[in-house]
């Protein structure tokens, strides 16, 4: 129990730590594009790299018995709406200087984690883990509170997209890659049809007279497939709540990366409401320790 739960913990900080850093700078720096056409190519590789794995590792078997049982195809096409969602978003809010919005929206993910975890498969909330979230909770209000004017949409799209994403692949028992790939074929169409438009009016920038660019394009589906299959299994492995307060890494690092490096707007507020946030999750996480 001790060694799925280190695993778990594990898979989920290097997932998270991928979110927060790598994957900003990565999609931040070809977002030149547009962001309709970088959803495009994020689904589009993203797609054919898990088919290349799937090959490779030999688990069409899987993918078959899978594909037979209507009730996880139903639960994959919804959480295949969902990431499609969070992805699209998430790009948007990148592309468009709003980084620290959407960090927003993955620290008030964790909370809705953690009750979605409580309510659907009782997941156990002792004195240690409620005070902790509603530290947290605190803290969201005091964001919402001096942000009354210019509240993020953004960032609460992000945040409901991922947590309810989270709950639907926690009830749906497939190898995470195999899901993912799943839910990838359910958007693939979408991304297909999106990009032959793109073409057609000549607005794309992947083509294969620079090769460079269209190259590092591609990298899109890695950048998106080996942080979700991480965090997936480390969903997987230790539930929703403690999952969804290791996540708050990735909102972290969103938010340093704005304010310092993309010089995103990070106010006294905010600042404190950060201060808070990791407090609760220091106490958090130590408790998750101890009792598993």
């Amino acid at each position: 129990m001790k060694d799925q739960f280190n695993k778990g913990l594990l898979l989920t900080s290097l997932g998270s730590f991928w979110w927060g850093f790598i994957g900003v700078i990565y999609f931040q720096y070809v977002s030149f594009i547009g962001h309709i056409e970088l959803v495009v190519h994020r689904c589009l590789w993203t797609a054919a790299m898990l088919l290349f794995t799937t090959t490779i590792f030999s688990k069409w078997s899987l993918f078959k018995k899978i594909i037979k049982n209507k009730n996880d195809l139903l639960g994959l096409f919804i959480s295949g709406f969902l990431i499609f969602i969070n992805w699209a978003v998430w790009i948007y809010a990148v592309a468009t200087e709003r980084i620290i919005d959407a960090s927003f929206g993955y620290f008030i993910m964790p909370i809705i984690s953690v009750l979605l975890g409580y309510v659907f498969f009782k997941e156990k909330l002792n004195k240690k883990r409620i005070f902790s979230i509603l530290l947290v909770s605190i803290s969201i209000l005091i964001l919402i509170f001096f942000n009354l004017k210019s509240l993020p949409w953004v960032g609460l799209i992000v945040a409901f997209s991922w947590a309810f994403y989270n709950l639907v692949r926690k009830k749906i028992y497939v190898d995470t890659d195999i899901g993912l790939l799943i839910e990838s074929l359910y958007i693939l169409p979408f991304a297909l049809v999106g990009f032959y438009f793109i073409t057609k009016t000549g607005v794309n920038d992947f083509s294969f007279s620079n090769p460079g660019l269209s190259l590092f394009l591609i990298l899109a589906g890695p950048m998106t497939v080996i942080p979700l299959f991480l965090y997936v299994r480390g969903v997987e492995l230790i539930g929703l709540g403690p999952t969804g307060m290791i996540f708050y890494i990735t909102p972290t690092l969103q938010f340093i990366l704005g304010y310092f490096y993309y010089n995103e707007d990070f106010s006294l507020v905010k600042f404190i409401s950060f201060i808070i946030i990791w407090i609760a999750v220091i106490i958090y996480l130590k408790d998750l320790y101890e009792t598993n």
